[in-house]
């Protein structure tokens, strides 16, 4: 077992059948084995947490029944194979459904039934060690101190936020613009709380098109819908007893909103094309970019939902208001990109950093990476001056300033915009600058005559 000392226990009270166990136990170099007469003995040793223990079924002092059942009570981790003289299937039965490893009898073929059993759960002890490893590195990795960067007022808010979250299970929104690290936050929260064993499963509902959304969320049954070959399990099971993160959840369709109001009111959900309820115990945490007392306001966001849905309300700060945050993100970063390529830290100037801290960064933190990480691949020395720097897009406003425009000369070119950041897509844009698709239709012919 990968060089590690795997302890075993031995309680047989007969003593050549005992020295079998042992013999046959100790030919794997890796395990200890020491070996007991009676169960009071081997109780007394329990402290020194064995994995495994092997238990004859009848000893002077105890039954193996109630033995088993104090093993576990002392601890749950240790397993038990129950080794018998006659098979009992019924007593088999019940205690692998008590948690037994396994059960075995005393045949002639023990000694490789035996073998077989341990290397089947040394298999076993190694994922679960692997999968607690994991466990330990993603529990590290989102130490939010360590995770969430920033020494401004507005991030420590954020922190002190963070713990109120970790300690109860209350539901939190989180608000923000985009790439202010939203779904870092939810993931700080979940992993440090207590669901950070179970899963964490993240919907992002601006990116699920509004007829799948439903099935999304609750799952549906076989033939429910056209194209619905199989049984598909949503969201909302998949996170059972963890943590179900809904992003951008302003853009969930309003005919959607009650079904998920009932579904966090009622603690269960119905599968579509199905009949009967299921329930759920899931942590949510709701996350939108946009305003939604605004949305409520103007009815594209049902107020009880709203109400439902608030609970501890988190509000990220944009990069622009984290006053020298940015510094320490940009050379965080750097830092990252170096070692994730394994090379050396490039270093910024002076000028560099100022001129950074002179953009507004319109996609925050996210946007922020996405320069540093360019302005180091595009830097020739170790050193990054201002010229290595450059920015995906100029501010509308600066063009304002630099030109003279009209009213509606601006609102084609915002438009123009938001149709290039958007491939295109005149819907999406509607949506985005909160405007009907036949104006944006309207305002494109009417500039294209106008041109001719």
């Amino acid at each position: 077992m990968s060089g590690q000392s795997f302890r075993i226990f031995v309680v047989e009270d007969d003593e050549w059948y005992r020295k079998l166990l042992v013999h046959t136990l100790s030919l794997n170099p890796d395990h200890t084995v020491k070996a007991f007469s009676d169960g009071e003995s081997m109780l007394k040793e329990l402290k020194k947490k064995p994995q495994l223990v092997t238990l004859d079924f009848r000893l002077p002092d105890y039954t193996g029944s109630d033995l088993f059942d104090k093993i576990k009570a002392i601890d749950p981790s240790i397993e038990v194979i129950i080794i018998s003289e006659q098979q009992d299937i019924e007593t088999a039965i019940d205690l692998l459904k008590r948690g037994a490893y396994d059960y075995l009898t005393k045949t002639d073929d023990i000694r490789d039934r035996l073998i077989h059993v341990l290397n089947k759960l040394g298999k076993n002890k190694k994922l679960e060690a692997r999968v607690e490893t994991l466990q330990k590195e993603v529990e590290r990795k989102y130490e939010f101190q360590n995770n969430i960067i920033g020494q401004s007022a507005g991030i420590k808010r954020v922190f002190k936020l963070i713990e109120k979250a970790i300690s109860t299970n209350i539901t939190v929104m989180i608000s923000g613009e985009t790439g202010t690290g939203k779904e870092e936050v939810a993931k700080s929260i979940h992993y440090n709380g207590k669901q950070k064993t179970n899963p964490f499963v993240p919907v992002n509902m601006s990116a699920i098109p509004r007829e799948l959304a439903e099935s999304e969320l609750f799952g549906h049954e076989k033939g429910s819908f056209t194209g619905a070959i199989g049984k598909h399990i949503g969201k909302f099971e998949q996170a059972n007893d963890g943590t179900l993160f809904l992003d951008e959840i302003g853009e969930m369709d309003i005919s959607l909103q009650a079904k998920l109001l009932r579904a966090l009111q009622e603690k269960e959900i119905t599968r579509v094309g199905g009949s009967s309820s299921i329930k759920i115990n899931c942590r949510v945490i709701a996350a939108t970019h946009r305003d939604l007392q605004h949305e409520v306001k103007i009815g594209n966001f049902r107020e009880d939902l709203y109400y439902r849905l608030f609970g501890l309300p988190i509000e990220l700060p944009p990069l622009r208001e984290r006053e020298k945050d940015v510094i320490i993100l940009t050379r965080h970063f750097a830092e990252v990109f170096a070692k994730a390529n394994d090379q050396e830290v490039k270093t910024f100037t002076k000028e560099a950093l100022q001129k950074i801290m002179n953009y507004s960064f319109p996609g925050n933190i996210r946007e922020l990476k996405s320069v540093v990480e360019l302005a180091i691949v595009m830097a020739d020395e170790n050193e990054i001056v201002p010229d290595d720097i450059t920015f995906a897009q100029k501010d509308v406003l600066t063009d304002v300033l630099i030109e003279d425009m009209s009213m509606k000369e601006f609102q084609m070119r915002i438009i123009h915009l938001y149709l290039k950041k958007y491939d295109d897509d005149i819907k999406l844009v509607s949506e985005k600058l909160d405007i009907g698709q036949s104006t944006i239709y309207r305002l494109l012919k009417e500039e294209k005559n106008s041109s001719q």
